[in-house]
Order: structure tokens, then sequence, then C-alpha cells
């Protein structure tokens, strides 16, 4: 039953004795040279390495001698030395007719003192059948609880630091100095009391948890998405459909150039230009990759907690240096960055310094003190008014102080005293306004009111008599420009503008909407200093140019909006 499930593996070709294979003694029939023995696909057993069964009374055939039949007939066929002596036989073995080997187990050193020839024909050939790299599988393909660190070391510094590489250094068939130092007897000893330590130390170790494979490719999971180690590839690369313009694309020998001319024919040289398209494509994402491997971007999870540690000052600053990267190796830009940090600490430094030196702070102590209780208003909650359900748990809002209103605001405010708002007996106001001038104080023979209704501006009040009327204003002309037409489909906002304010606009070439900033500026200003304002005050807020910000200061002063002074 055991031997329909054995699995055939082709004998693989080594070195003769330098390998450390089964010896094999044949008889008289079947005289054969030393060489490796094939094996069978066998079941690995507790104690790791392969097992051989016999083929007729299914026994552990491993650690002992055992006939293995030479004819083309039985293939990889064992027997065990008590069904040998019987002449026992199963499927198509013919025990009287078909020649022997017997194989003896050689737990002997070759090339080390801890190491025997058949753990290094097992090293040789899990190599070969799992790959180089992999030496978790080698160390079970070798068996005797041997590590997978173990293992490594031993083929690297037996095989690979040899000074006779690619041999070993005792690769002479005649060097027998181990053999005679180390017998075979207290060899297979050592190796009994190996196997038995370690058998009883992996049976008192903790069981170990079964790695569980990664139900998502995500960063949780692996270092990055979608990168495969193995390959040194992405699963989307630069470029990724690059392929497609050359992937139906063909070239035979003699193709592409005209037998008379000698010269390329038009559709070899497109043919060419997609490939040099494709190179170029290549290249790009291979320096790409470059930039990856050398700053060093695919360990997610490092460069991750180092980004967590910086502030956003830093991160920020951090992330618009990464451009640089590209032309930088990953020593020099990380130089490169810790420098521009330093940099913006100490700028930081300076002005704070400048800060305390503001502040008349003159040491250590009192600036801590004062970064504290900096820090401690900045995280004061905002004050909220009496009517939110939450702000019985708040500081209580605070009420602004009392704003004095200047003087002109008795003549802006819409509220005007009592000797401003319009008599409700029109003759008995004229009766006054016409009586002898004795009688009547200068600011109500003055601030007479007209007819009409009651607004905001001076309008409603004059200086001068009803019967004359105010002299329009007209703008001097700048010298080399040409007034501007303002019409309502280039100026949206012609319509807040008054028509003396257009006419000053246009001469002027201003927009309406700034020289509505300009007019909320200046109006702002004198209502500052009680209405009045000086030249040079109005040309500083206007920042325009002087001949233009003297014009209109002309023309607020002749509307009477503000007072010369």
């Amino acid at each position: 039953m055991v031997s329909e499930t054995k699995r055939k593996r082709p004998s693989p070709i080594r070195p003769p004795v330098s390998a450390g294979g089964d010896r094999q003694s044949s008889t008289e029939s079947s005289s054969q040279e030393m060489g490796v023995i094939k094996r069978k696909n066998i079941v690995k057993g507790n104690e790791g390495g392969l097992k051989y069964i016999c083929d007729v009374c299914s026994a552990d055939i491993t650690s002992t001698v055992r006939i293995r039949c030479a004819h083309p007939a039985c293939g990889e066929y064992d027997l065990c030395v008590p069904c040998f002596s019987k002449g026992e036989s199963s499927r198509d073995h013919d025990p009287q007719s078909h020649p022997f080997s017997v194989i003896e187990q050689h737990s002997i050193p070759v090339y080390t003192r801890d190491w025997g020839a058949d753990e290094e024909l097992l090293l040789l050939e899990g190599l070969e059948v799992y790959g180089l790299g992999s030496w978790s599988d080698v160390a079970d393909h070798v068996g005797g609880f041997r590590t997978k660190e173990e293992v490594c070391d031993h083929y690297t510094k037996t095989y690979i630091e040899s000074a006779k590489f690619p041999l070993p250094e005792n690769a002479d068939p005649k060097n027998l100095s181990l053999i005679e130092e180390v017998p075979r007897e207290e060899f297979q000893a050592r190796k009994k009391r190996r196997i038995e330590d370690r058998k009883e130390a992996a049976k008192s170790a903790a069981p170990a948890t079964p790695k569980q494979k990664p139900t998502a490719s995500v960063p949780a999971c692996h270092e990055v998405q979608g990168y495969m180690p193995g390959r040194l590839e992405f699963e989307t690369e630069f470029c990724n459909e690059a392929e497609e313009a050359v992937q139906h694309m063909m070239f035979d020998p003699g193709d592409g150039v005209n037998p008379r001319t000698g010269e390329l024919e038009p559709e070899m040289e497109l043919k060419m230009l997609v490939m040099n398209i494709y190179n170029a494509r290549l290249t790009a994402r291979a320096d790409r990759k470059k930039i990856i491997f050398e700053h060093e971007l695919l360990q997610y999870r490092r460069n991750n907690i180092l980004d967590k540690r910086r502030t956003k000052e830093e991160r920020d600053l951090h992330n618009k240096a990464k451009p640089f990267a590209r032309m930088m190796n990953h020593q020099d830009f990380e130089a490169f960055t810790t420098n521009l940090e330093y940099e913006h600490n100490l700028r930081q430094a300076i002005g704070q310094l400048q800060d305390w030196r503001q502040m008349r702070i003159g040491d250590l102590k009192s600036g801590e003190k004062y970064e504290q209780e900096k820090q401690i208003r900045a995280q004061r909650p905002i004050a909220t008014g009496a009517f939110d359900r939450v702000a019985s748990g708040r500081i209580p809002k605070i009420n602004p102080p009392i704003e004095v209103p200047p003087a002109t605001t008795a003549l802006t405010a819409p509220d005007l005293p009592e000797r401003f708002k319009p008599n409700p007996h029109p003759q008995k106001a004229s009766s006054i306004a016409n009586g002898p001038p004795s009688t009547l104080h200068p600011s109500v023979t003055a601030l007479t009111p007209t007819k009409g209704p009651l607004t905001t501006g001076n309008n409603n009040i004059s200086a001068t008599p009803p019967s004359q009327s105010k002299p329009r204003y007209s703008v001097p002309s700048l010298s080399g420009t040409t007034p501007m037409k303002l019409v309502n489909e280039n100026t949206t906002d012609l319509h807040l503008l008054t028509k003396e304010e257009a006419d000053l606009c246009s001469t002027l070439r201003l927009m309406p909407k700034p020289y509505l900033v300009i007019k909320e500026g200046m109006l702002k200003e004198a209502m500052r200093s009680g209405g009045s304002l000086k030249r040079k005050s109005a040309k500083e807020v206007c920042k325009i140019d002087p001949s233009k910000s003297t014009r209109i200061f002309d023309f607020f002063v002749h509307s009477g909006w503000i007072q010369k002074v």
C-alpha cells in the first residue's frame, strides 16, 4: 500500500565523493560504481528528514542498512535486511534474478566534525529541490532537528566561504583526517544524543501559533500594498500599459530594409520609434524604482513612526522637500531635511525671542511663564451666549467696552437731535427763520432744515438759502489719459454710484468696486478724527496715484462728506 503512493524523482547530478553520497556495495552480478541513490517521496516524520519504508513489511529502514533493487523494472524498490534474507518480494521484484545494492548509512564526518555524509547529501538535495534561500524547507528535508539558521550557516561556511570554492576544503577523497579523528560509533552516538535532546526540548516548548495568511493586501498586513519582494516589482507599475504598444510587434530577419536602396522602410521606422518610446518608459520606471529602493520608501511602518514624531510644521516642510530626493542619495537627502528642520527651529526660536523682547521679558524663567500663560489663554473655550444649551458649563460672555461715538455721528446717525428734525409747523418755522437775526442763535440760523424727506446725509441741512443750489463739481482731467467709458455691461457695480461719482470714476479710470473701497476707508478715517481729514492722510488711505487721490479728496470735500483740515 505504501509503495503505491511513492513519487519518483530523477537522480540529481552531483560531484562524486565530495558531495558525501551514500556508498553502495553490489554483488558480482551487479557491480556498480559509488554514486547517488535515488530517493522516494518519503513522509516527513516527527524527527524531520526523509523516511525510507520497506516495500514488503512497511518497516522504517531510514536509520539502518537497506537493500535497493538495481533492476530497471523495479525502480525505487527497498527491502529491509530480514525481508531480503527470507527472499520476500512484491510487485515485479524477482529476488532470484534481479541485481541489488547494499546501502549503508554514512553517518561519518566528511567536511566538518558535526555533519555527516548523509546530512551533506540531504542538504545538497534539499537545495536542489526547494531552491537556495528556502532554509526552512531545506532544514525539514535534512531532518535530525536541524534548524534553518544552523543549515544556512553550515552551507555558507562550508561551501560558499571555502578556499577551494565551489568545493569544500576537505573535498579530497584521500583526506580521511576527520574519519580518523571522530570514529563512526562516536559520531553516531553524538548524533543520537543531539536528536534526543532537541526532541525533549521540542516537547517542552510552547506550541507555536500558526501564521495566518493575510486577508487583504493593505499596509496593515504588508509593508507596501501591491509590492512583490521576490520579483522586486509592483502590482501596478509606472506606465503600466507600456507593454501594450509592443505586445503584437514582430521583427523578422531582413524585414524593414529596402533591398534596392538599402534604407529603412517607413513601417520599420515607425516600429523603431515605438520601441524607443517603450524603452524610454522602461527607463523612467527603473529610475522611479531606484528612488524607492534608495530612499527606503518600502519601509512603511518605520517611516510612519518617524513621521508621527515630527510636528505639523516639520511634516509640511519634509513633504515640500520630497521632490529634491530625486536628485540626491539617501544620506544627502537626510542631511538636507535635517538642516531644513534645524533652520525652521532657529527661525521659530528667533521669533520667540523677538516676541519676548517686545513684551519686555529679560530672562528664561519669565519667558517660560509667559509661554505657559499664552498657551492657557489659547486653550480657553470660545465665549457663548446666554441662550446656548451648554452655556452653563462655559465661561460667561464678556461684555465689550462701551465706545463713545465721535462728533460726526451727530450729523450722520439716523436719530438726529430734536433741533435737526423737520418741524411739523413749517409756517411757524419760516416765521422764526425770517425774524430778526438778533433773536436767533447762530447755530439755529445756519442749520435750518430744508423741505423734503429726512436722510442720513447732509443734504437736509443747508447753510445757504433753499433757493440757491449747490454747483456741480467738475473733475479735472488727468494729463495723458482719456476717460474710461463705464457701461453696465463691463461694470457690474455701476448702479451703486451716483451720476457725479460715475463721472469721477470715468475721468480717473477707476472701476466702481475699488472706488467704493477707497470711499469707505476715507469716511472711516474721517469719522475717527471728528469728520475732518487732511489731504496727506487721504493719500495714505487711498494708496493709489497721488493725483487721483487728490481729486477724490476734493470731490468728497465738495460733496460735504468730509471737512478739509
